[in-house]
């Protein structure tokens, strides 16, 4: 049987996601359990963390595993991960070795490698994971790298506490801004994880140059077709937000001006009203907000829409914790 990752959910079908949701949801109801019991996971952040490092060390120990975290290039040799390349830079040692090195050692290896914001073309290939998940021999968990897919399992196991079935609800991802251009993961995920739920799906952003990249728009609409759900690209925040049940925040920068910023600021700076208000809440369909944190108040969403009944966005970052759990009880299930 080969060996099974969780790189992204797209790898998984509609009733492996729902198992893991209906586990993660057991594991909320009992946290503790046995299932890693001496078993191990190695933690390589390449970025920084609070809730991913805090959620899966504790899930590791909840489930009577171990963590170990490592950060390369700090607290461990930094790594080189282009093949076929004459290491007389920085690297200390290639992912050929680290990965089936760390594979002698523990029992699940779950990496952090934000893209460098460069070149899409190049950031798109995903080559740290993939790296990682070609040379270790046990499964490899994807913490955030170009997808977030664990946030996806947490956001979405938050919706269905407050809907239940998701099918056919309308779900708005709204770009916002932020004073510096962000990785495109998160709306990479929430758009996967929205229209593999069914829902239809609003993707609201300033310009056509917000679009995502046409890999997730593809998988988005092809997850839609499936699930009886729709997705569509709007710029208008009014007739996006009206009706809405879910309104999802994210900023991203334009993938077309990655690695030239100051090309898009004059964009981002004229952005600013699409901030999560009040007045947009209104419009909803007494809908709820949520952002996978941290979030810049005032900035991203005011106050009142963050301190309000309507955000979930404190459930959705508890359930980081029951997904995970459950996502390393399946991976270690399999061998």
């Amino acid at each position: 049987m080969p060996l099974r990752h969780f790189i992204t959910t797209q790898d998984y079908s509609r009733a492996e996601i729902d198992a893991l949701l209906e586990q993660a949801a057991a594991f909320k109801r009992s946290p503790h359990g046995q299932q890693l019991a001496g078993k191990s996971v190695a933690l390589l952040f390449f970025n920084p963390s609070m809730r991913t490092r805090t959620s899966f060390e504790l899930g590791a120990f909840h489930l009577g595993g171990h963590a170990i975290v490592l950060s390369p290039g700090k607290d461990a040799w930094p790594i080189e991960f282009k093949p076929n390349t004459v290491m007389d830079g920085e690297s200390e040692e290639h992912i050929a070795e680290v990965a089936r090195v760390l594979s002698r050692y523990v029992d699940l290896i779950a990496v952090r490698a934000f893209p460098k914001f460069q070149d899409w073309s190049v950031d798109r290939e995903d080559a740290v994971i993939k790296a990682f998940a070609q040379y270790a021999t046990v499964p490899v968990i994807n913490m955030e790298t170009i997808t977030h897919p664990c946030q996806e399992l947490a956001h979405v196991l938050a919706l269905k506490e407050r809907f239940g079935d998701l099918t056919g609800r309308k779900y708005v991802l709204t770009w916002t801004y932020h004073p510096k251009p962000l990785n495109t993961a998160v709306a990479n995920s929430a758009l996967l994880i929205a229209t593999k739920m069914g829902m239809d799906v609003t993707l609201l952003c300033p310009t056509p140059d917000y679009v995502l990249d046409e890999r997730y728009m593809t998988f988005g609409a092809q997850n839609a077709k499936e699930n009886g759900g729709s997705l569509k690209v709007s710029h208008n925040i009014e007739e996006s937000y009206r009706g809405a049940d879910v309104v999802y925040a994210k900023s991203w920068g334009a993938l077309p001006f990655f690695g030239r910023w100051d090309g898009e600021k004059p964009v981002r700076e004229a952005s600013k009203h699409f901030i999560v208000d009040e007045a947009k809440m209104a419009l909803t369909n007494n809908g709820v907000f949520s952002h996978c944190l941290p979030l810049r108040r005032n900035i991203k969403a005011t106050d009142a829409v963050m301190d309000s009944p309507a955000c979930i966005a404190i459930d959705e970052a508890e359930n980081r914790l029951h997904v995970q759990k459950a996502v390393m009880a399946s991976l270690i299930a399999q061998r």
